[in-house]
């Protein structure tokens, strides 16, 4: 198992990615419409918190299959041989960043 496939979920992940990527390209198009201010900002929050959803999911995935298999061959094939204290540096830096 590794961070972004397992048992088919790597398509459900790139579905949801599409329907975020649609989000976007809507709010362009209501800029381009010049369609009323709040009808805008709702549809940001919307994509906000689906890609808030989607990097809960991702982030999960990644402690079970990266950090929690770390060494046990079932991380992902790009992940590279940390130490625990490594490990922890990793996640810390990825919720610093994910919850800003």
């Amino acid at each position: 198992m590794d961070c972004a496939s397992d048992c088919g979920c790597d398509k459900k992940m790139s579905a949801r990615v599409k329907r975020i990527a649609g989000q976007v390209a809507g709010i362009q198009r209501m800029l381009e419409e010049k369609r009323y201010c709040m009808d805008i900002l709702n549809q940001i929050a919307a994509v906000r918190s689906a890609l808030d959803s989607l990097g809960v999911e991702l982030l999960g995935r990644h402690l079970e299959g990266c950090v929690l298999g770390h060494g046990t061959g079932s991380e992902h094939e790009a992940a590279r041989p940390m130490t625990q204290q490594e490990l922890l540096a990793e996640v810390k830096t990825a919720l610093s960043r994910f919850l800003k």
